[in-house]
C-alpha cells in the first residue's frame, strides 16, 4: 500500500513512517493542511492517516474537502482529541476510522489494512487467486500451500495485482504503489519485479496487456 501521513510532530511522523514500512507500506509524510491538499492532488494513496491539529488549520477541513471533491480514499483520524464528541464529528465528516494518541503502532497498521480492504471491496483479509494466496497481515505468500519467499517490492507488486484480479494495472500505477517521493525509480524496475515474480509463482500467473500494463492471468 501507499499511505499519506499528515502529522506535524516530526518524531511521531518519522516513527509512523518507519513502523508502517515494516509492513511493506510505502509512506509519504507531510506536516500541514496545505501540503496534504497538494499531495492528494498529485498522487494516489490507498489510505490517509490524518492528524486533526495542524499548524495551518484542522485536519477535518482537509477531510471535508476530500469528500466534497468525491475523493473516497480511506481516512483514519489520528489525534489527542479523544472525546466522544470529537470522534462523532470526525466520523460524520467522512472519516473511516478514528484512533487516539497515544496508540499502538500494530493496531494502527491493522486499522489501515482493514480500511483499505473495505475500500477495495474485499471482506476477507486473505487474497486468493487460483492456488496463490497472499496474507497482508503476515506478509506471506503461498503457491499451492507452499510458502514462497518474495522481496519487499515483489510482495507489493503482487498485492497490487491481486487486490482486483482481472483489473489491468499500468506501470505508472504500480510505481506509485512502490515508491515514495524521495525514492528514485529505475526505468525498468516494474518489469524486473514482474519477471522475478513469474519465476517464483508461475510463468502464466501475471499477464502482460500490451500498451496498458499487467493483470493476474491464469494460475495453477
Amino acid at each position: 500500500m501507499r499511505v499519506l501521513v499528515v502529522e506535524d510532530d516530526p518524531v511521531l511522523s518519522d516513527g509512523l513512517k518507519v513502523g508502517l514500512a515494516l509492513g511493506l507500506v510505502t509512506v509519504d509524510c507531510v506536516a500541514s493542511c496545505a501540503d496534504a491538499r497538494a499531495a492528494l492532488a498529485t498522487a494516489q494513496f490507498d489510505a490517509v492517516v490524518l492528524d486533526l491539529m495542524l499548524p495551518d488549520g484542522s485536519g477535518l477541513d482537509v477531510l471535508r474537502d476530500m469528500r466534497r471533491a468525491g475523493d473516497d480514499t480511506p481516512v483514519l483520524l489520528l489525534t489527542a482529541q479523544d472525546e466522544t464528541s470529537d470522534r462523532i464529528r470526525g466520523l460524520d465528516s467522512g472519516a473511516d476510522d478514528y484512533i487516539g494518541k497515544p496508540f499502538d503502532l500494530d493496531e494502527l497498521a491493522a486499522r489501515v489494512r482493514a480500511a483499505a480492504r473495505r475500500h477495495a471491496g474485499r471482506a476477507a483479509p486473505l487474497m486468493q487467486t487460483g492456488s496463490i494466496s497472499l496474507d497482508p497481515s503476515t506478509l506471506s505468500v503461498t503457491v499451492a500451500g507452499e510458502p514462497i519467499s518474495l522481496s519487499r517490492r515483489e510482495f507489493s507488486v503482487l498485492a497490487a495485482l491481486m487486490e482486483r484480479p482481472g483489473t489491468i494495472r499500468s506501470r505508472g500505477e504500480i510505481e506509485e504503489r512502490l515508491y515514495g517521493w524521495q525514492e528514485e525509480v529505475d526505468s525498468n524496475a516494474v518489469e524486473v519485479h514482474i519477471h522475478n515474480l513469474r519465476n517464483k509463482i508461475g510463468r502464466t500467473a501475471i499477464e502482460t496487456v500490451r500498451g496498458l500494463g499487467y493483470r493476474m492471468g491464469s494460475t495453477p
